[in-house]
């Protein structure tokens, strides 16, 4: 086989690693199961960044920062600057060239100049017909006019810059042309005149003054407007003073009033096609570096682009979508890497949507999807068996059961496997994948293996009680509490299908839940602990399975203060009262006498929590386990693990 490289110009980096969902998966489910709408968690996610990812929150701070930055560094008097420096330097050439003189007409220029008036552009316009004897004050007094005339074209016109360093004093009068024609067609367009042929003409005689090639009209406008409207932003930002002389300077630009009157006829026109441009706000700018009419306009036009984008990044606008930020926007203002990191949460948002992560529900909310509901729970059990591995020295077993039977199920071979071959899903695996990449002959490869899946005959009905009370929120335990709940149910199902496993939540009332409301359940204000009602569904669930070994685990961080009454009625009251201990108790005894095995995992030191929970081991057979909240889960599975093998 044989290889060619050539350059990248453009298209998705082909070195870029791959988008990591895992970690974007596990920051979404941790939002959602703290209480935030799947919705809201996609956003913070965006917002955050997942890994080393960057955010839209870095990004956004980035751009703050630039603005601050070219705030605090620049003022705009650039060009009033330069000019008086310039006028300083022709007066004092022209004076050294006077003093040796002896004739009259040489003092009667010496008080010329010494009448001048103090502002800069009086005195540069009341010196427009002056004869200078010193070819160095001619010359400098030509630089004025020549920067004036450069930097008003460069104020309106972005793309010249490069052309009008390189400018011959002959171009004067093509740029003069080039406007009066510009303006020319605005005006047709702004009447409504059909414009197509001759914008073709205006671009095939003035377009190398455009390095931007507009193709149409509107680009042509809308690239126009946008400094024209810059270049006004940055005179709103003077003070009046500079305003005043800066306008007086310009009549003078390129020694042509003609030159001001065009760029004041095309600002008008513009304002005109254009009225929904920035032509009012201002900028403060506090630095030392100073700006000419173009560089302050760029800023400008920069400050503008950095507030676009900053909105874009907010995405807090109605439909926003990442595709709405102008990523060659972003690379001007912050590089190229800023590019990428957007890019790369667009690419994130897309992956979660295309590989069925989060669902659309029929109300337009999303949801998470159960594809993404198994990949939580696959990442909580490992996080548990992990867990477990290292605190207590288990391993994972490779089968499902104990016994090793054949359960008919298969899955896919992972290293260290020890099933048997499914020979029958394997082949089929090979013959499949071969015909969809269209080789000849079927090959198996390690990616086609499946084995038979084994487990214990004997059936477990395990009923999960978890407290939802306020409490659990409040100390940091509903999280934990969820992980846990996802961890076992993911183990149930993939390991254990024969069991059956009722998650059941209880605060002032308790409720059977599958595992996505499970997930998504936030926490409310709302008092009360009710373990009667949890037992009663549990005992309800035991019984729907009769054939099945009895289990019930219990998660909870207070003793019992709410109990049901035979009317339906949660009845709370705290401190508890014996009525409801007793109703509690009794529903323990029910359970045992179905020869349930009832553990309860004591989060917290409450000393009444404690008495309450080994009364109710003592009565119900069971045990109380004390976990720290990192150990919960591997608590959980383990105990249920060992039940089953029990």
């Amino acid at each position: 086989m044989s290889y060619r490289y050539g350059p990248w110009h453009d298209g998705p980096d082909p070195l870029a690693p791959p988008v990591d969902l895992r970690a974007a998966l596990e920051a979404l489910g941790r939002d959602v199961m703290e209480g935030a709408s799947p919705r809201a968690a996609l956003q913070e996610l965006l917002r955050r960044g997942a890994g080393d990812q960057a955010g839209l929150d870095d990004l956004t701070r980035r751009l703050w920062e630039r603005r601050s930055r070219i705030q605090r560094r620049h003022r705009l008097d650039g060009t009033l600057t330069e000019v008086k420096r310039l006028l300083e330097q022709a007066l004092a050439a022209e004076r050294t060239e006077l003093f040796p003189d002896p004739a009259d007409d040489a003092r009667f220029r010496e008080a010329q100049l010494d009448a001048l008036p103090s502002g800069t552009a009086a005195a540069v316009r009341e010196l427009a017909n002056y004869d200078w004897r010193s070819p160095a004050a001619r010359e400098a007094y030509e630089q004025i006019r020549e920067k004036l005339g450069k930097d008003l074209v460069e104020s309106r016109f972005q793309g010249m810059k490069q052309a009008l360093r390189e400018m011959q004093p002959q171009d004067t009068e093509r740029i003069r042309e080039m406007m009066a024609d510009l303006n020319a067609l605005l005006l047709a367009h702004l009447r409504g005149e059909d414009t197509d042929e001759r914008f073709d003409q205006f671009m095939r005689d003035h377009g190398e003054f455009f390095p931007e090639n507009p193709r149409t009209v509107q680009e042509l406008v809308d690239a126009l407007a946008a400094r024209a409207a810059a270049a006004q932003r940055m005179m709103n930002s003077m003070s009046a003073q500079q305003r005043q002389e800066l306008g007086e300077l310009m009549a003078g630009a390129f020694g042509d009033p003609r030159f001001a009157d065009q760029v004041a006829t095309l600002d008008a026109n513009l304002r005109a096609l254009r009225p929904d441009e920035d032509w009012t706000s201002s900028a403060r700018f506090r630095g030392q570096d100073p700006l000419g009419l173009g560089e302050g306009a760029q800023a400008m036009a920069d400050l503008a682009e950095l507030d676009a984008l900053a909105e874009q990044l907010g995405q807090s606008y109605p439909g926003a979508r990442l595709e709405d930020i102008d990523l060659e926007a972003l690379n001007r203002q912050l590089g190229d890497e800023a590019g990428v990191d957007a890019r790369r949460l667009s690419e994130l948002e897309r992956e979660l949507r295309r590989q069925g992560l989060l669902d659309r529900a029929p109300d337009g909310s999303l949801t998470l999807s159960p594809k993404a509901m198994r990949r939580l729970g696959e990442a909580a059990l490992a996080e548990v068996v992990g867990s477990a591995r290292a605190s207590r020295g288990e391993r994972d077993t490779a089968n499902a059961g104990a016994s090793g039977e054949l359960t008919g199920s298969t899955r896919a071979w992972t290293f260290g496997a020890t099933e048997p071959w499914d020979v029958a899903r394997t082949v089929r695996n090979a013959v499949l994948r071969t015909l969809s990449v269209g080789e000849g002959s079927v090959r198996l490869d390690v990616t086609d293996v499946e084995v038979s899946e084994t487990e214990q005959r004997a059936r477990a009905a395990v009923a999960l009680c978890v407290d939802t009370s306020w409490s659990m929120v409040q100390d940091g335990r509903w999280v934990p509490m969820k992980r846990t709940a996802l961890a076992l149910h993911h183990l149930v199902s993939t390991r254990f299908r024969a069991d059956e496993l009722q998650l059941i939540t209880f605060g002032r009332h308790a409720a059977t839940v599958d595992i996505a409301e499970l997930t998504a359940l936030e926490g409310t204000w709302e008092q009360g602990t009710n373990l009667h009602h949890a037992l009663l569904l549990a005992g309800r669930h035991l019984r729907r399975n009769p054939d099945a070994h009895p289990v019930v685990l219990i998660v909870t961080d207070g003793e019992p203060t709410a109990h049901l009454d035979p009317d339906g009625e949660a009845v709370f009251h705290y401190p508890t009262t014996e009525d409801t201990l007793r109703r509690t108790l009794a529903e323990v005894d029910s359970l045992a006498r179905l020869g349930a095995s009832v553990t309860v995992f004591m989060l917290g030191e409450d000393p009444k929590l404690a008495a309450f929970v080994d009364l109710l081991a003592k009565r119900g057979g069971g045990r109380v386990v004390a976990p720290d909240l990192d150990g919960l889960g591997s608590a959980v599975v383990s105990d249920y693990l060992r039940t089953r093998r029990r």
